[in-house]
């Protein structure tokens, strides 16, 4: 997934993209719910509004056409 993720952060620069350790960072992942990898979370005012879950290409294509263009 990690060219998926690289494409896809450059095609949608309105959306971020962030990449996380969960080994590393593993309070974050908790306070996420992260318990498989790859996990995406679609986040708009520090509220999580979806997910993917899964090496899903399409889903995640999906959840950024559905939600990058929402304002925060």
């Amino acid at each position: 997934m990690g060219p998926v993720y690289k494409s896809l952060s450059e095609q949608h620069r309105n959306v971020i993209f962030l990449k996380l350790d969960i080994d590393q960072q593993s309070n974050i992942a908790r306070r996420w719910n992260v318990s498989s990898v790859p996990t995406f979370s679609c986040v708009i005012n520090g509220k999580e509004i979806d997910k993917v879950v899964g090496a899903d290409k399409t889903g995640l294509e999906r959840k950024i056409a559905e939600h990058g263009s929402r304002k925060q």
